[in-house]
């Protein structure tokens, strides 16, 4: 996984700037304004065969004084040999240009770049939704329409630069061990209270969380039958894609949760885009609903009525697990269900692209396993083990 490495080079540039001596500095191609930006701005490389495109978020880009656009390239081909030579935090890559296209370049350049986050910007995200999956799939961390000629107003330069500035800032590195830290796939002791055996997987995940599901999903294998439900930022239209490819990687027959959907046993449910998924209990069966309310957090769908509303209907017996995403969605359904003796999970600040999500439960003392995709799927292979052979007992 692209991991959030930039931390370290920004920390590195403060540093020599302190000593005078930023070599970084010389090899910059936008020279002028970067000399009276702060030596750990957010460094941005745009990649797009568009001038006007590129002249326009340089603009936008460098109306905020933490953030300099230190490389440009008009194509894929061009983009990937600067970076041999550039310090970069965030890339901002068009995906349709002549020659190398940029779902083709990606993993060149996240070898090329391994400290820098990719945010997809694109013509074609609004009706090329299976490009940008396949994108957000194999390491992108973020998506973001390229608007018509006209359409580049404060609304956008503002989401723009919220986007980048979560994706350039330096994770959150203050979890401990009473968190439930971990490098390894090994589950950390249990906390104080005691959880319940869960019956169902309830992921949320938003930016930089399609790779991590991708990659958790592959360590899970067929005789992991419990259902699995994920909550995951998306437009609404990038929603049937997005299930197709979730169903590809993970093997298992996948729904878009509509109302009256059934949870069933080995299969997935994944949440709407145009409204939140909540579930309740009829009878034995477990079914899904649309919930089109507004919530806390902001977000459509949101984690939060998922986990909630799980809670309830499971009576706590559910094992979540937060990935990679920006703000704090989730957090007020994990600690619902881990009042109602859920498990809460949670990818690390190493492997996320944005650790806001993930951090925020983390921080708060829910978490009793943080760790990579990899360590997360393994994890559950070894509790689901452990649980089949003491049927009945706590997870």
């Amino acid at each position: 996984m692209n991991a959030p490495t930039s931390s370290p080079s920004r920390l590195l540039r403060s540093a020599k700037s302190l000593t005078g001596s930023d070599a970084n500095s010389a090899a910059d191609r936008n020279s002028a304004r970067t000399n009276v930006r702060p030596a750990d701005a957010i460094r941005v490389m745009l990649i797009d065969d568009s001038l006007t495109v590129r002249t326009v978020f340089k603009r936008m880009v460098e109306s905020d004084s933490a953030m300099v656009v230190a490389e440009t390239a008009s194509s894929a081909e061009r983009g990937i040999a600067q970076l041999k030579n550039a310090d970069i935090d965030v890339i901002l890559l068009d995906l349709e240009m002549p020659g190398m296209g940029g779902l083709e370049a990606l993993p060149i350049i996240l070898k090329a770049a391994p400290q820098a986050q990719v945010m997809v910007v694109s013509s074609l995200t609004e009706d090329g939704a299976e490009a940008t999956v396949q994108a957000l799939s194999q390491g992108a961390a973020e998506t973001m329409l390229k608007p018509r000629p006209g359409a580049f107003n404060e609304e956008y330069r503002a989401l723009l630069l919220g986007k980048i500035r979560a994706l350039g800032s330096p994770p959150t590195e203050n979890t401990n061990d009473a968190a439930g830290t971990v490098k390894t796939a090994a589950p950390t002791e249990r906390q104080q209270r005691r959880t319940k055996r869960p019956e169902v997987l309830a992921i949320g995940a938003s930016t930089g969380g399609i790779h991590a599901l991708n990659i958790m999903l592959r360590v899970l294998t067929p005789d992991f039958d419990l259902p699995i439900l994920i909550t995951q930022h998306l437009p609404s239209s990038f929603i049937p894609v997005f299930a197709r490819q979730i169903e590809v990687a993970s093997g298992r027959t996948t729904h878009i949760a509509e109302d009256g959907t059934e949870i069933r046993k080995g299969e997935i449910a994944i949440a709407t885009g145009h409204g939140h998924m909540a579930v309740r209990r009829t009878g034995d069966r477990l079914v899904t609903r649309i919930m089109p309310e507004a919530v806390n957090s902001g977000c459509m769908p949101s984690v939060d009525p998922m986990l909630a509303t799980l809670a309830e209907a499971c009576e706590g017996r559910v094992l979540s697990i937060i990935l990679s995403g920006m703000g704090r969605d989730g957090f007020e359904g994990a600690e619902i269900l881990s009042a109602a003796g859920g498990t809460i999970w949670a990818q690390d600040a190493d492997t996320s692209a944005v650790w806001g999500m993930p951090g925020a439960v983390t921080k708060a003392g829910l978490t009793s396993l943080v760790g990579s995709p990899e360590d997360l799927g393994q994890a559950i292979m070894n509790q689901y083990a452990k649980s089949a052979m003491h049927t009945g007992s706590p997870a």
